[in-house]
């Protein structure tokens, strides 16, 4: 055969691809019609760009910032550039709670979910609302510290603004990209290529993953570009990327749109094959092991192909731990309603970030834990602005071996729905981040969930006395492991002794930004000798930390792994050699704005303890 007509097959597959292409993206709503593809010739609409920042903060999950302050939250987001072009840490940024792999390696670290897509790696997430409706065409991240931590944006299709909400809510994913270290703090605009969408939005989410930052990083505002009429792609001007078509068949497998992973769940259809090949001769429990390393969306498609495979997919026993986090803009009613049969013997549930905008139903989640809740021991329900009295009502009667509680950022939840938790005596971990939990609720539950072991109140506003609350832990929590106070307003030494007599099983404890400890009161030296197993101790910004705080620490907590000190004015390079000398598992140590330790006392630290991340923060 004449080696042209191989070329001339392979230039007919490619024609044919790029046809189906286009194909395709018709269909989606690249092109504004048929005639706009047929006829090249006619000039195409000219649209004004529209530049604009931010109008508002609309939902986040977490921020280093105060409830009651602008430093440092997720509101600084909306508006003009407080900081850019600057570098440094500035409070008029944005700086989510965590950076670094330091809480993967803490005492209150929770075990991951199996079955994570590899592409998910988002850990938090902000969304901003714009005034005007556009399709984008860029977007601007203003990073003034620690860039990098932005691993994907995507945009609503809802307005925020609008009177009449839409009946489905579509989320597209404008860029995404795996973690990547960035080589220096310095402040930088990131303007990543995004995709076209075929509809305006004035809602867009940032999500970001800072496991690979050497310290928190620092948002300063966010720039939409875009134009208000759909922009209309030219045959002669556009150039079809082989690249481009890998990216829209991705789309088509793992689109955020609801209805495919629903139509996934729900399809019993079958082929019909007149064997199943080697499957029949290998063990059930064998093909089980092998399926169990499939994806949720992966398991649905495979149950597709051969009653067989079907029976295997839909068995309960691939769904003893289930995350719908990494799908949360696919999941709503419908979908938990396709998986109730499957989920029958469910232990650990993580619908993180799911079912906000009307998504989830207090109806549908209520079906889902009557039918799934008996055999639940960890429910993960970060951020589910869904939740409401009925639900926490509903878990704690349909969830009785329930040991793990995670309600982190559901801001929504009335106070007096939280004396439902005081239910489930069987709790051992309940965090309460960010959530309007008041103080006798939180005391009902702390007298009757005696085997807590780990308890975050971090940003909790409502409690009006903190002493109270560490005395009834001291009290009735003998087993807590780790306890998150952070932000609290009015914890005193009172409070610290009690806490410290009782709960002396203590590996980690988060005192950040407690304004009301003072070290003249003795009440981190008493901490340093009651808490011997220490591992993580956080003083963030107390000033009045010094000397002899440090020294106790060094002759007591030897097992300690993390300390932060940042801003304290009294601690002095010798007593932090004595604590590095004794602490040989020190791993972190952050020394941020100390005034007694400068960048040439950290050097010479950093040299003789190479072991130890020593963290000096500056501003410019």
């Amino acid at each position: 055969m004449s080696p042209v007509f191989p070329m001339l097959t392979v230039l007919s597959m490619f024609y044919y691809m790029c046809l189906r292409r286009r194909a395709r993206t018709a269909t989606r709503g690249e092109m504004n019609s048929r005639r706009a593809i047929e006829s090249n010739t006619r000039a195409l609409p000219i649209n004004v760009e529209i530049v604009q920042y931010a109008k508002e903060v609309l939902d986040f999950s977490s921020h280093y910032g105060s409830e009651n302050s602008m430093s440092y939250t997720m509101w600084n987001l909306a508006g003009i550039p407080n900081v850019y072009p600057s570098s440094g840490d500035f409070t008029q940024t944005a700086v989510f709670r965590t950076y670094g792999t330091w809480w993967d390696h803490c005492p209150s670290a929770r075990l991951p979910f199996k079955r994570t897509p590899p592409t998910f790696c988002s850990q938090d997430y902000v969304e901003l609302a714009f005034e005007e409706p556009v399709y984008p065409t860029a977007v601007h991240i203003l990073e003034t510290y620690h860039p990098g931590a932005v691993v994907r944006i995507l945009a609503c299709s809802a307005n925020p603004y609008s009177q009449n909400p839409p009946a489905e809510v579509r989320w597209e994913i404008l860029w995404s990209e795996a973690p990547t270290k960035v080589n220096g703090p310095q402040a930088r605009q990131f303007t990543p290529c995004i995709k076209q969408i075929n509809f305006p939005t004035n809602l867009i989410r940032l999500e970001v993953n800072s496991s690979l930052l050497d310290y928190y990083t620092e948002l300063d505002a966010v720039v939409l570009h875009g134009v208000k009429e759909r922009p209309v792609l030219s045959l002669k001007t556009s150039m079809i990327d082989m690249n481009d078509i890998d990216e829209d068949e991705d789309e088509e497998k793992y689109g955020c749109g609801m209805d495919t992973l629903n139509k996934q769940f729900s399809i019993v259809t079958l082929r019909e094959w007149p064997t199943n090949g080697y499957f029949d001769k290998l063990p059930y429990e064998l093909i089980q092991l092998i399926l169990s390393h499939l994806t949720v969306p992966d398991l649905c498609r495979l149950a597709q192909t051969c009653k067989l495979l079907y029976q295997h997919c839909c068995d309960p026993l691939q769904y003893i731990h289930l995350s719908l986090q990494p799908y949360w803009a696919r999941i709503n009613d419908t979908s938990l309603e396709y998986l109730q049969s499957r989920c029958t013997l469910i232990q650990w549930l993580n619908l993180s970030w799911t079912g906000n905008r009307g998504a989830i139903s207090v109806s549908g989640f209520s079906s889902f834990l009557k039918v799934c809740g008996s055999e639940l021991v960890r429910l993960e329900l970060s951020c589910g602005h869904f939740l409401n009295e009925t639900c926490l009502e509903v878990i704690t009667e349909m969830c009785p071996n329930l040991q793990e509680l995670n309600l982190s950022s559901c801001d929504k939840i009335p106070p007096q729905a939280f004396n439902h938790i005081a239910k489930v005596g069987s709790l051992k971990r309940l965090i309460l981040y960010r959530t309007k939990v008041e103080q006798t609720a939180l005391l009902s539950i702390l007298n009757f969930c005696s085997e807590l072991q780990h308890l975050s109140l971090g940003s909790c506003v409502m409690i009006e006395d903190y002493d109270l609350i560490a005395s009834m832990m001291g009290a009735k929590c003998k087993k807590l492991r780790s306890l998150d106070l952070w932000r609290c307003k009015n914890i005193t030494e009172s409070g610290i002794a009690e806490l410290a007599s009782g709960c002396q099983l203590l590996e980690e404890l988060d005192l950040g930004w407690c304004p009301t400890l003072q070290s003249s009161t003795g009440c981190f030296t008493n901490l340093a000798r009651k808490l011997p197993n220490l591992q993580k101790l956080f003083l963030t910004a107390n000033r009045s930390v010094c000397d002899t705080d440090i020294e106790e620490l060094a002759a007591n907590c030897t097992h300690l792994r993390q300390l932060d000190i940042l801003g304290t004015r009294m601690v002095s390079p010798a007593s932090l050699r004595k604590l590095l000398e004794s602490c040989k598992d020190l791993s972190l140590l952050d020394v941020s704005f100390c005034s007694q330790i400068d960048n040439r006392v950290v050097l010479e630290l950093n040299a003789n303890f190479p072991n130890v991340f020593i963290k000096k923060s500056f501003t410019q």
